[in-house]
Formats: structure tokens, sequence, C-alpha cells
């Protein structure tokens, strides 16, 4: 499926939970799903806020929680747990994550990415599993790179004794 086909069939998911949930399809509750819907990175609560209120001025903060509560709550939007704060992914296939435990930054990590594990064929007190998702931690390429030219090379931190 291409980007935009997509993208809209996630605006009229969302938009059918939301009316479900007996929420009235606002100006302000479009503009959230079609902000989510269109992302292809995963927002936090506040991203989608002010990219939202850039095009509509009088939108809240509780206007945004409420949709994502909805959407989260349907199946239809992933929250993640991220330093920082929680991210929300519009993407509910079957993926795993990468999460920078240092910036927060989610990066999708296709099934295929990884070896998919092996579940024992039983475990204590669980009766069927129907959905792995991996999540992968660790630091990103950019706050690695940031973090090894942060530290002197361990040459630079002997010339640093020896002259002191």
């Amino acid at each position: 499926m291409d980007h935009m086909s997509d993208t809209q069939e996630r605006e009229r998911a969302f938009a059918e939970a939301l009316k479900a949930d007996g929420l009235r399809m606002t100006h302000q509750r479009l503009e959230v799903i079609r902000e989510l819907a269109a992302a292809r990175h995963h927002p936090d609560a506040d991203e989608l806020f002010v990219a939202v209120r850039e095009r509509v001025p009088t939108i809240s903060r509780d206007t945004v929680y409420r949709t994502l509560a909805t959407l989260v709550s349907r199946g239809l939007v992933e929250r993640i747990a991220a330093p920082g704060a929680a991210r929300f992914d519009p993407d509910v296939s079957a993926h795993n994550h990468f999460v920078c435990t240092r910036c927060g930054t989610i990066i999708d990590l296709g099934t295929g990415a990884l070896v998919e594990h092996a579940l024992p064929s039983r475990l204590d007190g669980v009766a069927e599993v129907t959905w792995v998702r991996l999540e992968v931690k660790g630091l990103c390429m950019q706050c690695a790179s940031a973090a090894s030219t942060a530290r002197p090379s361990t040459a630079d931190a002997a010339t640093q004794r020896e002259g002191s």
C-alpha cells in the first residue's frame, strides 16, 4: 500500500473509532487524526499538539490526549514507553521497535530484521499467545556518535594526566 492510501485508510479507521466512542468529529479531532495518520515517525502527544496548533490555534491538549486514548484503547494506535514521554505508533502492523535509551528515538524494525524468538510451547499461566512484539533498546547512531566524540580517547586521557 502506498503512503497516500495508507494515510487515508488510517484516517478513516481513526474517525470511525472516535465516532464509535461517542466523540463528535470536530475540526480539532479531525486535524489530530490527520497529523497522526500521516506520521512516519512515532510522535508524542506534545509533538502532535504543537503541529496541529499551527493549523488550529484553538486545539487543547485535552483533545489530543483524549483522541490518542480512544485510538489506543481500540487498538488502532500503539502507545510506546520511551524516555521523556510516551510515543504513539500509528502503524499497528506486525513489526518490532528499537528504542534509544538516551534520546527516545524509535526506529521500526521489520519482523524479518530480527529472528523471531521461539516461544516455549507452554508458558505458565498463559492459554494462548496471539501477538509478539520485540523492543530492542540501546543507543541510536546519533547518540552513540555523540557519546564517542564527547569522551576523550585513552591516549588523550593519558596525555592530560601527564600534563597535570
